[in-house]
């Protein structure tokens, strides 16, 4: 019966479209759920480079722009754009992708987030009272956010509602496929040494050990007494470090070659205009840093 419906999802999904709905999506990340769940149905712009930290973009008239002409807006939420999309979307005027309307769609809304009910105390850098907002390396959560978003979207285009739910029972097939093999990636993973707060989610979905943070506090830059004591408190140990492309090297390098831990730099979104497949690709490269700390 399950095969069944699925193969009437994924036909569905594979009838010729016309592109109807412009979607607007904050990160690469959340393009790959609008292309994934939309498929030839939508024309998806993403506003965020992959290669910058989304907590400290500013606003451009390239956004504005973009925003102007959406019918969806597809952002990560959780307050992780709230230094520069509500400026872009003052900007670009368009009521009807506000938030508190359908036409903005929140993915951090859609899933229980980690860590939420922080203080909003800014002496412990920069935290997320409503929750860790980097979801997005977690397929299975992501999965559950392309559900939510197949309905919206189905709510907004009624034509090809069925495509896109078959879009979503797709994207959360091929991420079914794909744990088993992750999680056995990763059995004996001794722990990771995150540089910030934005892959808890795959360590957890892993059930791997957050050892630790280069960061003293999030967004508060390493600190030389910092990496002293994380040195100490590690030396003998196993693990890997893990950071991203636009996060500095120093740390990491100083914390490799006093631990004799491998480092690993990968980028945290795929590119822009990755497919389903190109984003668990993807992933598959951050389960095998996970698991380099054997």
């Amino acid at each position: 019966m399950k095969k069944t419906i699925l193969a009437s999802a994924l036909l569905a999904a594979s009838a010729p479209a016309l592109a109807t709905m412009n979607v607007v999506a904050s990160t690469s990340s959340m393009g790959v759920l609008a292309t994934a769940v939309g498929g030839d149905a939508v024309r998806v712009t993403v506003l965020a480079p992959p290669d910058r930290d989304v907590h400290v973009l500013q606003a451009r008239p390239s956004m504005m722009l973009a925003l102007r002409k959406a019918d969806l807006l597809v952002a990560i939420g959780a307050e992780l754009e709230i230094g520069w999309l509500p400026a872009a979307l003052k900007g670009a005027g368009n009521a009807k992708i506000l938030p508190g309307s359908a036409g903005y769609f929140e993915a951090a809304a859609q899933v229980p987030l980690l860590e939420t009910g922080e203080a909003a105390d800014r002496s412990q850098g920069d935290v997320h009272p409503m929750g860790n907002p980097h979801l997005y390396l977690d397929p299975v959560r992501m999965a559950r956010v392309a559900e939510a978003l197949a309905e919206r979207l189905a709510s907004l285009d009624r034509p090809n509602a069925a495509r896109y739910r078959g879009g979503a029972a797709s994207f959360r097939a091929a991420v079914e496929a794909r744990v088993p093999a992750w999680k056995a990636k990763a059995t004996g993973a001794k722990g990771v040494l995150l540089f910030h707060k934005d892959v808890n989610y795959l360590a957890a979905l892993l059930g791997v050990p957050i050892l630790g943070y280069v960061e003293p506090l999030p967004g508060i830059p390493p600190t030389a007494s910092h990496l002293r004591e994380l040195t100490g408190r590690f030396r003998g140990q196993k693990g890997v470090i893990l950071f991203t492309d636009f996060q500095p090297g120093q740390g990491p390098e100083f914390l490799a070659r006093n631990l004799g831990w491998p480092k690993v730099r990968l980028p945290l979104e795929p590119a822009v205009g990755a497919s389903a497949e190109e984003y668990l690709a993807h992933v598959d490269r951050w389960v095998e840093g996970v698991a380099s700390g054997k």
